[in-house]
């Protein structure tokens, strides 16, 4: 979000100034907001529960995935209840710690993911690599710790981006490289089985497999790299706000969307 400082002196209330200087946008953007949201809870709350229902889906990867939902209604309930508000009421004030309280739950949620992405990743490349060790290497045990682990690191690193934000940009890119990293050495892995896989069959069902964790880690990182590694300039301005609201609620509308294609 924007924001303009009531008071620099103390810095206690901030203004979110949105799309406040866009009057004729507010009413069309809450809507698509409301309608985003919704479908954002709905959709991962039924992975949730059809996963926690149904015994053959007690598997690592729905494991992950439910995690992954459930990080998605944390993160779009963190900051789309607040841009709803902001598009509807002439108050658009924030405290600052109401503002760190937010950027602490949201940066916790996207680094989380960020890496839950990654820990699917790694179980994809032992599911096609070694999939007779597949039930050993991907213990309950082991699944829950490398879970325990996304949920630490990222708590850790919003905790130090919220009392130290000049160490924004090195955690920042550490991050996206630590976790690009994993991924594509995984998929290297990955493809290089499959290719030697004589049925045509089995390429596919591969492949197949692999289609929407992909597509979940291109709209995901791709947003994230547009947002801050693609210069702007005063003109694209309201294309800059636009993109971090649908960043902010469209990529937890998507991910069960994908995982049902």
């Amino acid at each position: 979000m924007v924001h303009e400082f009531r008071n620099q002196s103390s810095l206690s209330t901030f203004i979110l100034v949105e799309f406040s200087e866009f009057p004729h946008l507010q009413a069309p953007l809450f809507l698509l907001f409301v309608s985003i949201y919704t479908v954002t809870l709905v959709g991962n709350l039924d992975i949730i529960l059809v996963r926690r229902l149904n015994p053959k889906l007690q598997t690592p990867m729905y494991f992950f995935l439910s995690h992954l939902s459930f990080l998605d209604i944390c993160y779009s309930s963190v900051i789309t209840p607040k841009v709803l508000e902001i598009l509807v009421v002439e108050d658009r004030t924030i405290s600052f710690n109401g503002c760190m309280t937010q950027f602490f739950f949201s940066y916790a949620c996207v680094i989380t993911e960020m890496f839950m992405l990654a820990v699917m990743a790694y179980d994809q490349f032992v599911a096609m690599c070694n999939p007779l060790l597949y039930t050993v290497a991907m213990s309950h045990k082991f699944c829950a710790l490398l879970v325990a682990g996304t949920y630490i690191w990222g708590g850790l690193c919003s905790m130090t981006l919220t009392y130290s934000l000049m160490a924004c940009f090195i955690i920042s890119t550490f991050n996206e490289a630590c976790n690009l990293l994993i991924i594509m050495a995984s998929y290297v892995f990955i493809v290089a089985t499959v290719i030697r896989m004589p049925s045509k069959g089995d390429l596919h069902k591969a492949f197949s497999t692999c289609t929407s964790h992909l597509t979940a880690i291109s709209i995901f990182h791709g947003i994230i790299l547009l947002l801050y590694c693609v210069p702007h300039d005063k003109n694209s301005w309201l294309l800059v706000k636009v993109e971090s609201a649908l960043n902010a609620v469209m990529i937890p509308m998507l991910n069960p969307l994908i995982t049902k294609m």
